[in-house]
């Protein structure tokens, strides 16, 4: 991602398939969350949405969306809104995970990221818990995740 996440979202999602347009140009920059053909539906600093279809590439043995299918989608989303919130000062990265499995996932799942503390500038690095919380069809949650996202000064160029 850059600094100009956000920028470029609100570019390009006023025209018709943006969202699609940006969900690409993400998973361009990042190739692995192609694998579960994401879709974003909302950016804002503080919050991101997106959704991943049920389909046969993510399900598992039960039948049901693949828990590891949930962590990309949980990643995906609250690295996109880490990377439109934070100052462009900063930067970051995913340093842990802890997740929850609430009950069996079925049908088109939607991942909420939102900061779990206030996100800060800093002329030091610290730890930015995230929660993303992942619904059914039914507005259900199925999935928590908090991610620990380490943010840090960008480094001085000469």
């Amino acid at each position: 991602m850059s600094a100009n996440v956000l920028s470029l979202y609100k570019k390009i999602t006023r025209y018709p398939a943006g969202h699609w347009l940006f969900t690409r140009a993400v998973c361009f920059k990042a190739p692995y969350f192609a694998s579960i053909s994401p879709r974003f539906e909302s950016l804002e600093p503080g919050r991101c949405s997106a959704t991943m279809r049920h389909r046969r590439a993510i399900t598992n043995h039960l039948g049901t969306v693949h828990a590891i299918a949930m962590c990309n989608l949980a990643e995906l989303t609250g690295g996109v809104m880490t990377d439109a919130s934070i100052p462009k000062s900063m930067r970051w990265i995913p340093i842990g995970m802890s997740v929850e499995y609430l009950k069996k996932a079925v049908g088109t799942m939607r991942a909420v990221a939102t900061p779990a503390a206030p996100i800060v500038e800093s002329d030091r690095g610290y730890d930015l818990p995230v929660d993303v919380e992942v619904t059914n069809p039914a507005g259900e949650p199925v999935f928590r995740a908090r991610i620990a996202m380490r943010v840090s000064p960008k480094p001085k160029r000469d």
